[in-house]
């Protein structure tokens, strides 16, 4: 009884999942449908109704993107396109895609000069996710774990110095892997980005209205959120600048 009970759940939830697998795809098929008739808007909300189901794809948000981008709503086109990219991250369209939307933004804001050896030091710690270093570290610890056992047995001097040696580079190297792996994990919590979607949005250097307005930025431009206090987010530009933003203005990846 209990065996046919689990049976029969299983296929139900296995009709329901293809039901909704169908529907959706149908869905993804007419917005795609009015997309290529020029109804954008009608394209927005069909593929925004699959987003509801809780089926997130790039080809969703990449569509997404250039329906917005045709509807010359650049902050969420932008905001979209940024979406599929992280799901997507060396997808040639949605990279050609997102440099057209970041084209018709109004702000022009130059990242800090970074010194050779930061761009050096960049460049190989992010060749790989926090995940894939730990998964690296692991690889090293066994790597030193054999070594280590190969020099408490080898009875020949040649030998064991040289797993030694091996066993001493794998450790030094576990250690190296586990410090980028915390750092990228640091870097990966700590981001928190987010896309201006208001036309013009005054920035300030405090939370509330009275503070002075710092800068001013608009529709699209890309920013971190540091910080939350009530309907204020505190956000960083790649300049470096801060400030605070109302938070209905932005809209966080």
């Amino acid at each position: 009884m209990k065996a046919k009970l689990i049976y029969f759940l299983f296929v139900f939830i296995s009709s329901t999942l293809l039901g909704f697998a169908q529907e959706n795809t149908a869905i993804f098929d007419a917005a795609n449908k009015a997309y290529n008739e020029g109804k954008y808007a009608e394209a927005i909300t069909q593929y925004k109704a699959i987003l509801e189901t809780g089926q997130h794809s790039a080809a969703i948000y990449y569509n997404l993107g250039n329906a917005y981008y045709k509807s010359n709503e650049i902050g969420p086109s932008i905001y979209y396109f940024e979406k599929a990219l992280q799901l997507s991250p060396n997808d040639k369209d949605i990279l050609n895609n997102l440099a057209f939307a970041k084209n018709m933004t109004i702000d022009a804001i130059e990242p800090l000069p970074k010194t050779q050896l930061s761009k050096f030091v960049n460049g190989i710690t992010g060749t790989f996710t926090y995940n894939q270093w730990a998964w690296i570290a692991v690889i090293f610890g066994f790597l030193c774990v054999i070594s280590f056992l190969l020099y408490q047995f080898s009875y020949q001097t040649l030998k064991k110095r040289l797993y030694f040696i091996v066993s001493f580079i794998a450790f030094l190297l576990i250690l190296g892997t586990v410090a980028i792996a915390y750092q990228q994990y640091g870097k990966a919590q700590a981001d928190r980005p987010a896309i201006v979607f208001a036309a013009e949005s005054a920035v300030k250097s405090e939370p509330n209205l009275r503070s002075n307005e710092v800068f001013v930025l608009h529709e699209g431009t890309k920013v971190q959120v540091l910080d939350t206090v009530n309907n204020w987010k505190k956000i960083q530009l790649i300049d470096g600048k801060i400030g605070w933003i109302v938070a209905e203005d932005v809209n966080e990846l």
